[in-house]
């Protein structure tokens, strides 16, 4: 059985105060839920804050993205050993906003990933499809592209510490979402390219996310799929109580 994982992306959200308000507040709503696995990515400043607040719990503190270098000429970036100093156990990388703004292509969220692993952190990787590759039918193969190069790094090994992350990018922050049979078709895919390039027992216990715009009122219906594995929560991570909803949702039957 894969213990489901939802982790709230902050995005560019939250001071430092604000943060630690919200952890404290789910910190003490979540300490009695079994059966899943959470996480928090807030901003890169209060990283530190929200994991010595977490201290203790269950709830993991997650970087929002990184650089594939350690160290170096490499000014305003943040190197997974140093998000490691700073508290933090996972790394988002290869987030559509970073592919859509900041120029990620699927080599450099494959340099990503593997730094993140090398480092000892677990790695979310994102993967998903614009409106448009959608409406083009080329929703399998724009994945398969991003899926090759977000883990041309990883070996079997280290696939013991990743997590992919299914957000079709024209549900994210719409209000659309894909149904959860839509969903669900794109997480059995990931599930065979993964089952091909670690075998099918290592492919059996990698969790794959459901991220795009996930709400309290559609987690359930989509955590119900076979191969959808918790979720990566945007805007409704914002909100304790939603976020709380969602993480009560994703628990097994």
């Amino acid at each position: 059985m894969r213990t489901p994982f939802v982790v709230g992306n902050w995005k560019l959200n939250k001071t430092i105060a604000e943060a630690l308000a919200l952890v404290t507040e789910l910190k003490n709503q979540l300490g009695a839920v079994k059966g899943v696995a959470v996480g928090v990515a807030p901003v890169a400043t209060a990283i530190h804050s929200v994991a010595k607040r977490l201290e203790g719990t269950q709830i993991a503190t997650c970087a929002q993205n990184c650089h594939w270098e350690a160290s170096g000429a490499w000014t305003g970036e943040l190197s997974p050993q140093l998000l490691a100093d700073a508290g933090a156990s996972w790394v988002i990388v290869g987030h559509s906003e970073r592919r859509q703004f900041f120029g990620d292509t699927s080599e450099s969220v494959g340099k990503k990933a593997a730094a993140v692993i090398q480092a000892g952190l677990g790695a979310i990787v994102c993967v998903g499809e614009s409106l448009a590759e959608r409406d083009g039918g080329r929703t399998l193969g724009v994945v398969d592209e991003q899926l090759a190069g977000g883990l041309a790094g990883i070996d079997l090994a280290g696939a013991a510490r990743l997590v992919i992350a299914y957000e079709p990018v024209w549900a994210i922050g719409t209000g659309r979402t894909a149904t959860p049979a839509q969903a669900q078709e794109v997480h059995a895919h990931i599930r065979t390219r993964l089952a091909e390039r670690y075998g099918q027992a290592c492919a059996d216990g990698i969790r794959i996310q459901y991220g795009g715009s996930v709400k309290p009122s559609n987690a359930e219906a989509l955590m119900s799929e076979r191969d959808i594995d918790g979720a990566l929560v945007g805007g409704a991570s914002l909100e304790a109580a939603d976020f709380i909803a969602i993480v009560k949702a994703a628990r097994p039957a």
